[in-house]
């Protein structure tokens, strides 16, 4: 009897701490947007700047320079040229690190400016880099860089482990910056030309906005370590350039969780013409399928590609396709890319605004992921981000409402238990 009795408490003790370590994963403890947010002004009136200027991210400044690069090839060689360029400070955070000759380049080209003096900073997130060779995090200690994981889960801390870094972000000694959405792994390397080589974009920086950029990644290197690097070093005076305007915008459930959600939102909600969204995880809460199908109502045109059937998370696909009713009651265009994984995470407005970097469009993004997005407010950039994404389109595949109400009840029973999980994914 007294065994049984045991056996029960321990049974007991078990439950309670599996549901303990649940509820903590599954909540994030802050309220949560609960109303649409109205429309007070068009995204070309100064309102709109202002108040995402001040009401929630940084100042928007002037004089920044931009570059878009395109998937691998274009991508990695512009990065590993900065490191191996640098003379005072390299800090770089990100979420994927894994192996093969990309990981080793960037291991060794780190490694190298590390032995010259330079001090490096690496931050990894520790979910996303549990693939990583550990012979690079070896190289790379032996010569200096100093290397941390974000949210390494402790046996009395178990549930942070669900709120990730997923921030990309380098910068070189305080001057050049890059965000977008890749990572440092072979899928991202090469052309996208075939499906083992993904499609993305990630983004060259210059200008005021790069001081910004190491301010956000400060913000998770303090949180990991306790210390504080400051001065010209990391922070030197940057001169204006020719070039347009933009804030570094980032969010974290350690602090203001839904701001990149109402950054979105107050965006959609002032758009005037039109909305283009390349989303690699497009899971849209009730909020943001309301607020584009109010902006559908009121004349804006939508158009959104999501990846198609080579994807590295059916269950992400299944969930997004299950939110697409109204979308295309409204309206919406919505297309889906074929020739290989997309990755891209590019939204754009009236040919204004074009937001960039690690967030999708997904409840891990909005709400329990930390990230960081550069918004630029350049006509000219938003031009050419129009004319990619329109590139991106030719090799995507429409869904029209007919066939989305026609897809097989298989696929529609899947896509909705997916959905069920919408609130992790």
């Amino acid at each position: 009897m007294k065994g049984r009795n045991l056996k029960a408490v321990g049974w007991t003790f078990a439950l309670t701490l599996a549901g303990t370590f649940l509820l903590l994963n599954l909540t994030s403890g802050e309220k949560k947007l609960s109303e649409q947010v109205r429309r007070e002004y068009a995204l070309h009136d100064p309102q709109y700047q202002r108040a995402l200027g001040v009401m929630l991210g940084p100042p928007i400044t002037d004089g920044n320079r931009f570059e878009a690069l395109y998937n691998g090839d274009q991508i990695f060689p512009p990065m590993l040229a900065a490191i191996r360029g640098a003379r005072e400070s390299i800090t770089f955070e990100t979420y994927i690190y894994w192996s093969g000759d990309i990981g080793k380049a960037f291991a060794d080209a780190l490694a190298e400016r590390a032995r010259a003096g330079v001090k490096v900073h690496v931050l990894l997130d520790w979910m996303g880099s549990a693939k990583v060779d550990e012979t690079f995090i070896r190289e790379m200690e032996a010569a200096g860089v100093e290397i941390r994981k974000f949210h390494k889960p402790d046996w009395y801390d178990f549930a942070r482990m669900n709120n990730r870094t997923h921030r990309k972000l380098l910068v070189v000694d305080g001057r050049i910056g890059f965000t977008g959405g890749v990572g440092i792994a072979p899928a991202w390397t090469g052309r996208a030309q075939d499906a083992e080589h993904w499609r993305d974009s990630h983004f060259k920086v210059e200008g005021p906005v790069v001081a910004q950029m190491q301010a956000v990644f400060m913000d998770n290197w303090i949180k990991v370590t306790g210390d504080v690097l400051h001065g010209k070093r990391y922070f030197p005076a940057i001169e204006a350039l020719p070039g347009g305007r933009a804030q570094m915008f980032s969010s974290s459930p350690s602090g203001g969780s839904e701001s990149m959600h109402l950054m979105y939102l107050l965006s959609i909600a002032a758009a005037t013409r039109t909305i283009d969204l390349s989303s690699a995880y497009f899971v849209p809460d009730d909020l943001t399928v309301d607020a584009l199908v109010a902006a559908l109502q009121r004349g804006v045109r939508v158009r959104i590609i999501t990846p198609g059937p080579i994807m590295d998370s059916q269950t992400v696909r299944g969930a997004s396709r299950a939110a697409w009713g109204p979308l295309l009651e409204a309206g919406a265009q919505m297309s889906e890319y074929q020739p290989t994984m997309f990755h891209c995470k590019v939204f754009t407005v009236d040919g204004l605004l074009v937001s960039v970097g690690s967030t999708n469009f997904d409840n891990r993004s909005f709400r329990l992921n930390d990230e960081a997005n550069l918004n630029i407010y350049d006509e000219a950039f938003a031009r050419a981000q129009t004319a990619q994404f329109e590139v991106d389109l030719g090799h995507s595949r429409r869904l029209t409402l007919e066939a989305w109400r026609d897809r097989p009840m298989g696929e529609k029973l899947m896509e909705h238990l997916a959905s069920l999980l919408s609130a992790q994914l």
